[in-house]
């Protein structure tokens, strides 16, 4: 066995980089130039959803915050309210209940991997949304109606 190049089989480990710093080296997440958050932080400096957006800009930023909050009381409205009625075609309900899930549940994956920048504004949108979105939907805005009150059944981890 050749131990001559610092490594078994004779293989060494490349050599450290200049441009890489050691923070880089241990969470391996270096994207353009820009570190990718692994703890909370504030600022308007984060990567949601997409490559290079909102990239800094506060307007973009502000944006993004408010499709957040947007999505999140959406997925609210769409766990607490009745589209179907109950005399509808069964076939129909059931598709039309299907379509309702998937997209409820493709919105509760886009604020996830929005939650997933570690941005506190974020976070704190997504919450706000949430609440508010259950807030208006709650008994203190309506009575339920039947035995069944909402279309689809709650989520649940």
């Amino acid at each position: 066995m050749d131990m001559s190049h610092g490594g078994m089989d004779g293989m060494s480990m490349p050599p450290k980089s200049s441009s890489t710093n050691d923070t880089t080296m241990m969470t391996g997440h270096k994207m353009h130039g820009m570190m990718m958050h692994m703890t909370f932080f504030w600022g308007k400096d984060a990567l949601i959803l997409f490559n290079g957006w909102p990239a800094g800009n506060t307007a973009n930023y502000l944006l993004a915050l408010f499709m957040v909050f947007a999505m999140s009381v959406f997925i609210e409205l769409l766990s607490h309210t009745r589209f179907i009625k109950p005399d509808s075609n069964p076939t129909v309900a059931g598709l039309v209940q299907t379509l309702l899930h998937v997209l409820r549940v493709g919105l509760a994956y886009l604020v996830m991997l929005a939650l997933m920048s570690f941005n506190g504004g974020v976070f704190l949108v997504a919450l706000l949304g949430h609440a508010l979105g259950f807030f208006f939907c709650s008994r203190a805005f309506k009575k339920p109606l039947h035995d069944k009150p909402y279309d689809l059944p709650p989520m649940t981890c």
